[in-house]
């Protein structure tokens, strides 16, 4: 499927675009924690004195609890609006995040982490990416992810910028930690405030108000949507995307191990990296895609060429030896190619065709699916690195990566395929089957519609 050219704007109104603003800082502000591990996962490290592989069993913990509730909580995307799912979880997450920087009792952690997947993740951030999905047409999927990406690695850079300063300023102390979580939960707070004031109170159901046929029409299209294997083929394409990401934090690790480099020096890299990456990568990716690749999918695709040549190109580095400025470029571009495919890995999901009103349980079940590997990557990269310590383990490390990015090429190669079949069409007219069955009538209602009404 080729995204057509067209001259749709992105955002429709001025107040469709301050809400999207709204969701791009609450998006990142709720992952400030998880924000710091690319930059500053050393230092992390000492914060809360464990190991890595301790901090790959934290990750697992927090991935393992928001894939269960991903499920679990996947038909209230639909049922209820983002003002009842977004703001409340804000403000429970940034509670959690100022306790995170006051402990080092590794079982408290494991309970903060679980806490801090239930508020961060759970019910929050499908309906981050429902909002984000609702709010421009099929068209502009690509773009409007892309900009959710750029728009986190602004802020990102702002969070890891202000840490790192904090560190340095502290005379390299742990305390510059401390305070920089105390900051990034008061924001949270007050995000989630302003949250609930700003964003739609109503839903995109045509049975408007009626709690009954709410409840049937929410899983008559969950029934829809998850029979179709475009579904599914989209979310193991993200799946993909998400196992190369979790590897990242390692990145900066591996220099400091192989090269022996200045933990600022490290940190500047992580920042420029991750930050760096999201802005001038993701943000232009959408864009990118759809001139130049044909649309998401096909942007996809050519990204996991590219890690699958760069993993290649890693293990010679660390097998072989090579200079840190040949090492940092290879990570640079790695990184990049990671950011520009997690900038579009959801676009699919909005140019299959599917109703708004269907998107938010759909997107809650692809999360599932495209965050699985951080229920288990992150203590996997861990055990490697620590049970085959220096250049076997990260030569191991980048030969694994190299293989996920082959199967993920596979995979977005097939499921292009199946786009191009006429897909939206098929859904098209299960959609209108479904409205009949259910006696639904109207037009499709349209968050942007929302916006614009509360605005008048």
């Amino acid at each position: 499927m080729t995204i057509p050219n067209n001259t749709t704007p992105v955002f429709s109104s001025r107040a469709v675009l301050m809400n999207f603003l709204v969701l791009v800082l609450c998006s990142q502000f709720a992952f400030s924690v998880l924000a710091m591990k690319g930059a500053l996962l050393p230092q992390m490290l000492e914060l809360w004195n464990i190991s890595k592989t301790q901090f790959g069993i934290l990750m697992s913990i927090y991935g393992i609890v928001h894939n269960i509730l991903y499920v679990a909580l996947a038909w209230v995307q639909d049922r209820f609006s983002a003002r009842v799912l977004i703001p409340v979880n804000m403000v429970m997450g940034g509670l959690t995040t100022f306790f995170l920087g006051q402990t080092t009792d590794f079982a408290t952690l494991c309970f903060l982490f679980v806490m801090l997947s239930l508020w961060c993740e759970g019910a929050f951030w499908p309906a981050v990416l429902s909002a984000v999905r609702k709010t421009t047409d099929d068209t502009n999927q690509g773009k409007i992810f892309g900009l959710l990406e750029g728009g986190r690695g602004a802020v990102e850079l702002l969070q890891n910028g202000v840490t790192v300063a904090l560190y340095v300023f502290m005379g390299y102390s742990i305390l510059g930690l401390q305070l920089a979580f105390m900051m990034n939960a008061v924001v949270m707070i007050l995000l989630g405030l302003v949250a609930w004031f700003l964003l739609p109170a109503d839903t995109l159901l045509k049975t408007g108000s009626d709690s009954k046929l709410a409840n049937r029409e929410v899983l008559a299209g969950m029934k829809l949507t998850l029979r179709l294997p475009e579904v599914w083929l989209a979310g193991a394409v993200g799946f993909c995307v998400y196992f190369v990401y979790t590897a990242m934090p390692y990145f900066v690790t591996y220099l400091g191990e192989m090269y022996v480099l200045p933990a600022l020096a490290i940190s500047i890299f992580g920042i420029a990296s991750t930050s760096g990456g999201r802005i001038a990568v993701a943000l232009p990716s959408g864009y990118i895609a759809g001139r130049f690749l044909g649309g998401a999918v096909g942007g996809l695709g050519a990204g996991f060429l590219l890690t699958l040549g760069l993993g290649a190109v890693m293990v010679a580095c660390t097998v072989i030896g090579g200079a840190p400025w040949v090492a940092m470029s290879s990570l640079m571009a790695f990184a990049f190619a990671i950011f520009f495919m997690r900038a579009l890995y959801f676009a699919p999901y909005g140019e299959m065709g599917l109703p708004q009103r269907f998107s938010g349980s759909v997107i809650a079940m692809a999360s599932f699916i495209v965050y699985l590997p951080s229920s288990f990557a992150y203590l996997l990269w861990a055990l490697i690195l620590d049970g085959n310590p220096g250049v076997h383990g990260y030569a191991l490390m980048f030969f694994a990566l190299s293989i996920v990015s082959a199967v993920g090429f596979v995979l977005a190669r097939a499921l292009r395929q199946r786009m191009r079949s006429g897909t939206a069409d098929r859904v098209a007219v299960l959609v209108a089957e479904l409205d009949a069955k259910l006696g639904l009538q109207g037009r499709e209602k349209r968050l942007s519609d929302l916006i614009n009404q509360g605005r008048s």
